[in-house]
């Protein structure tokens, strides 16, 4: 069936319910201005009653426009300030818009609804090439049956459209978190460090604090900062000689260094918890390094870590951290600046600072703060130092081995990536899925940086 539109046949003004009551018997002003006595006063609630509500809401405004009528306000009285108003040049419009006729002022009619345009217009139907009085079955795909059967000769079929638009696939795609850790991950690899195993989120007290040189009685040790684990409760396999010479550091020293003078507990040592940080994963790994013939190394680590932190915008109980060490012969506080300096930059903050830190497994440590252009203030992004001989001569390393290392969060320069406030945006189960799709790859590239912060 083929239907063609025709150009309009007629457009014309008419008039609305309101329009025809006004032709009929005068604007809505003229008629209150007629229903106030010449000599004295009527109340509004009487002129409501003489000419209706309605028309003496839009009466009543008019009249008081054009400055017809006065109203008291504290008798509620109204009173005529003209002797006559006129002619009804409204109504005299509106009966012009009956006879056909199209007055100067239609517009103001149409403003206040008492006309309205209206047009007429004709289609003309006629039958197609494919008409027909009954509806016909049109496949839209040839199966292996039709094949068979042979019943596709006798069928009609659907044209393709080779200019229709196909539907988006669905696909996964990475989340924001995922997006930078690839990045970091890249950049890390092609500074020449190697990825450690992270596949372990269970970790003894032993590896996680005691094998770091952090005292048993630490408050990081207590149930408010760490995650316990009651089944199983202890660790089983630890190495034994190697067990015994950490105990030794912690309680009489060693290396030029007091140790803390206290009673080592191996039963403290082999409690189980959810690791606090990364840094019992590097604490492994040295120790397998100086158990062979030593050669250089260059490190790093991206993984999830578990603290019983207080919730607030920036903070959850579980989140990414980004650790890197290099260990070498004489390594100084000199290369670790300009190792961070190095990653830094490759990640848009080309502007570091460092603050003199303590923690209990570097010296010297320090804190690390970056210039963000995008919330244009320092900001602190990392910790860093050089591992203490205490931690590192127990485990076998040669004496003038020095280890370098520096952390991170993933989430804080996710969020400052993507614009994301607050944490629970970002990672949980209050994550709206759409951001995992609609957020654009993470980027980074030193020459991007803004030249005056370089």
């Amino acid at each position: 069936m083929v239907v063609f539109k025709l150009q309009p046949v007629s457009a014309e003004w008419s008039l609305t319910a309101e329009g025809e009551e006004c032709a009929t018997h005068g604007s809505s002003e003229f008629r209150v201005f007629n229903a106030i006595p010449a000599e004295g006063s009527i109340t509004r609630a009487e002129l409501e009653g003489k000419v209706g509500k309605a028309v003496c809401g839009i009466g009543f405004a008019h009249c008081m426009k054009q400055g017809w009528i006065a109203f008291d306000k504290a008798t509620q009285s109204v009173s005529r300030k003209v002797a006559s108003p006129g002619e009804d040049k409204t109504q005299q419009a509106l009966q012009a818009v009956k006879r056909g006729e199209v007055p100067a002022d239609i517009n103001d009619l149409k403003r206040r609804k008492l006309v309205a345009f209206s047009t007429l217009t004709l289609y003309a139907v006629s039958k197609g090439k494919r008409f027909a009085t009954q509806r016909r079955e049109v496949l839209g795909e040839l199966t292996s049956d039709l094949l068979k059967s042979g019943e596709w000769a006798s069928k009609e079929f659907k044209e393709y459209n080779f200019d229709a638009l196909g539907t988006p696939p669905i696909a996964g795609t990475l989340h924001p978190l995922m997006k930078v850790r690839s990045q970091f991950r890249n950049i890390l690899l092609e500074m020449g460090f190697s990825e450690m195993p992270t596949n372990n989120y269970v970790e003894s007290s032993f590896w996680n604090f005691d094998s770091l040189f952090q005292p048993q009685q630490h408050p990081a040790r207590d149930a408010h900062d760490t995650f316990f684990l009651t089944q199983p409760a202890n660790a089983r396999l630890l190495p034994k000689e190697y067990l015994e010479r950490v105990k030794e550091v912690h309680e009489k020293g060693g290396f030029d260094s007091l140790g803390y003078r206290y009673k080592w507990k191996e039963e403290e040592a082999r409690k189980n918890i959810m690791r606090t940080h990364t840094t019992a994963v590097s604490s492994r790994m040295l120790y397998l390094l100086a158990q062979k013939p030593f050669r250089p190394q260059k490190w790093f680590s991206i993984d999830r870590v578990f603290r019983n932190e207080t919730l607030d915008a920036t903070h959850l109980c579980e989140f990414h951290q980004i650790e890197g060490w290099v260990a070498d012969y004489n390594l100084t506080l000199g290369d670790l600046i300009g190792t961070i300096q190095t990653f830094f930059k490759k990640i848009d903050i080309p502007e570091v600072r460092f603050k003199p830190a303590y923690n209990p497994y570097t010296e010297p440590s320090m804190e690390i703060f970056g210039y963000s252009p995008v919330l244009g203030k320092w900001i602190e992004v990392g910790n860093s130092g050089i591992f203490r001989p205490e931690m590192l001569q127990p485990m076998g390393l040669p004496p003038n081995v020095r280890v370098i290392a520096w952390g991170l969060s993933l989430e804080r320069p996710t969020m400052i990536k993507y614009g994301i406030k607050r944490i629970k945006d970002l990672f949980g189960h209050g994550v709206k899925l759409d951001i995992i799709s609609t957020n654009p790859i993470a980027r980074y590239d030193a020459d991007s940086a803004p030249q005056d912060s370089l």
